[in-house]
């Protein structure tokens, strides 16, 4: 079995590649990804009045992001098996820095909203890509229960990373440094990329399924756009994108269905270990992402911390997240993938729902005891989404298993989002009033958390 050799030598040979230095690099873009996904939970007040920023951009502003990722991680992950993993990694980290430099330069909402859409496709190509490049060298379950151990931590470690981060940069007035230190991060990680890695792909590499992938980002943005503009309560934007949503939708179906070389493969989804997977990721976006989103709102606006203390609340949840993954590989090898998903969901939505019943007075210790069981309970989950996203699809396609499972996780994210922002903003903006839509949110997304755990449960059963 391979050993993990972490260590980067200076001399990045390709000829010295080891499985180590792989799962480090591919880690560490997604951790990057994710530093840069999460990074405006911890100073959206300041960037919206530094780009004059009214309500609706400030929404356009946190779901930018998960516009492009949504559009592109499945097409990423298709395009990373069949024209290379290496490459579009490398070329992801270079795409996520040219977005960064138009965050960093904007002086309007409409730019920086640009910049998050650009960093969102270059996110999708580093998080679709680094599973494919671990599942090519770690080939073994123990070795991928290991692996993806790490990779999940990296998620975690990034939810963490980014909002405090732009907070302690909030506090010194350098809000602008975080994206440019993005774009020294994103070119010095493709020259890594591109030096410590082997080029892998699959075995048999097929035609790129252009009209696919058009139908599939066209329907994925125009989801996005109706849960933005619904949240805003524009009911005509709402109505046109929805319509236009299921349109290209049925298309990207259809497309698929009757393509010679399609990018998604329909059939997998008759296997329920593709579809527990998928359904996984579906409801952690929706549930524990989506509640957690907009946590630091919550804090700040609730109970008066700064943005960097909001942030800190926010590391318990994320931060125990992370040594869960790493020791998740310890959990008995009796217990499937699947079970392990469902195990992880359920103690989710524990860990929600214990985080309801604050009242006006409540101070920031009444959450811990929820994220500390969410936080253990998002370790696990974390390193089993990272693992079956590969095995539930052939051995060759493992870019394209993690581009769907990435794809449901950061739509359930969208979803959750505007659910957690509908349910729990107050229009009056009183303190009372917001705290009781943070009790029924933590409530539906418990909910929806625990009946994902069910359905997976059921799926899994049969699975082994």
């Amino acid at each position: 079995m391979n050993r993990l050799n972490l260590s980067i030598p200076s001399a990045f040979e390709a000829r010295a590649v080891t499985p180590g230095r792989t799962l480090l690099i591919s880690s560490l873009g997604t951790f990057i990804a994710l530093v840069v996904y999460c990074g405006p939970l911890g100073n959206m007040p300041t960037i919206a009045t530094a780009l004059h920023a009214g309500p609706a951009s400030q929404t356009w502003i946190l779901s930018s992001m998960s516009v492009g990722l949504a559009a592109f991680l499945l097409t990423a992950g298709a395009l990373a098996d069949d024209l290379g993993r290496r490459r579009i990694f490398a070329g992801g980290a270079v795409i996520l820095a040219a977005g960064s430099v138009l965050c960093a330069v904007a002086s309007g909402p409409v730019l920086f909203i640009a910049g998050r859409v650009v960093e969102g496709i270059g996110g999708a190509a580093l998080v679709a890509s680094s599973l494919g490049l671990v599942a090519h060298v770690f080939t073994t379950p123990a070795q991928r229960a290991t692996a993806s151990g790490v990779w999940g931590a990296s998620v975690g470690a990034g939810i963490a990373v980014g909002p405090v981060v732009t907070g302690l940069l909030d506090l010194a007035g350098l809000w602008r440094l975080f994206y440019w230190a993005i774009v020294v991060f994103g070119v010095g990680l493709g020259w890594i990329a591109h030096r410590g890695l082997i080029e892998s792909r699959a075995d048999a590499p097929r035609k790129v399924d252009l009209y696919g992938a058009a139908t599939l980002s066209a329907a994925m943005v125009l989801i996005l756009v109706a849960l933005v503009e619904g949240r805003q309560g524009n009911a005509r934007a709402l109505a046109l994108s929805a319509i236009a949503a299921v349109a290209f939708g049925v298309a990207f179906i259809v497309v698929e269905r009757r393509g010679q070389h399609p990018m998604l493969d329909l059939r997998l989804f008759r296997g329920r270990r593709f579809s527990a997977a998928t359904l996984a990721a579906l409801a952690t976006g929706v549930g524990v992402i989506g509640l957690m989103s907009f946590s630091c709102t919550f804090l700040v606006n609730t109970m008066r911390l700064s943005t960097l203390d909001a942030a800190l609340v926010l590391v318990v949840w994320s931060g125990i997240s992370v040594a869960t993954a790493l020791l998740a590989r310890h959990l008995p090898a009796s217990i499937s993938g699947g079970h392990q998903l469902a195990i992880g969901l359920a103690g989710v939505g524990v860990g929600l729902l214990a985080m309801t019943g604050l009242a006006a007075e409540s101070s920031p210790w009444r959450l811990v005891p929820g994220l500390i069981i969410a936080g253990i309970a998002s370790g696990v989950l974390n390193a089993a989404l990272g693992r079956e996203a590969v095995a539930s699809v052939p051995a060759d396609r493992a870019g394209l298993g993690s581009g769907a499972n990435n794809t449901a996780r950061y739509l359930g994210s969208s979803i959750g989002v505007t659910l957690v922002g509908i349910i729990a903003m107050d229009p009056s903006g009183r303190v009372s009033g917001m705290v009781a839509g943070w009790n029924h949110a933590a409530l539906v997304t418990g909910v929806l958390s625990l009946a994902g755990a069910a359905a997976i449960f059921r799926l899994s059963r049969r699975t082994g």
